[in-house]
């Protein structure tokens, strides 16, 4: 998806937003952002919304990305996260295909260790190429 669809959309949907510089900076106040139908976004775009974010259809997420909204991320059919991305948003992740289960929320991983932040611990996992596809 280009930088102009993915524009396209937003005002479609009324959420608010800022370029800077190359980024797309989603800046919506109301509570959600559903772009459940999105199957790709493109590079640059920052998530800095009030509530959640949902792209149940997103198969793979840009290494620039960057999420950081108050509420969950729903990533329900995601196959790779780029060892650049970082999740620091306020709620769950959902990544449902990548962990095997539909709607699986990461914290909810039997991974997880007790007394370590489940986010910090994923951020880890992934920063390790843990969720990259090998080419």
């Amino acid at each position: 998806m280009t930088r102009e669809e993915f524009i396209k959309v937003l005002e479609g949907k009324g959420y608010s937003y800022v370029e800077e510089g190359n980024k797309i900076v989603v800046t919506h106040r109301n509570p959600d952002v559903y772009l459940h139908l999105l199957i790709s976004i493109p590079s640059g775009v920052q998530f800095n919304n009030e509530g959640n974010i949902y792209l149940k259809s997103l198969r793979s997420i840009p290494p620039d990305t960057d999420f950081r909204n108050k509420g969950s991320i729903g990533l329900n059919s995601i196959t790779t996260i780029p060892s650049e991305v970082q999740f620091k948003n306020g709620g769950n992740i959902y990544l449902g295909v990548l962990t095997g289960k539909k709607f699986r929320i990461f914290n909810d991983w039997e991974g997880n260790i007790e007394g370590l932040n489940s986010t910090r611990l994923l951020n880890k996992m992934i920063s390790l190429g843990l969720f990259e596809r090998k080419k």
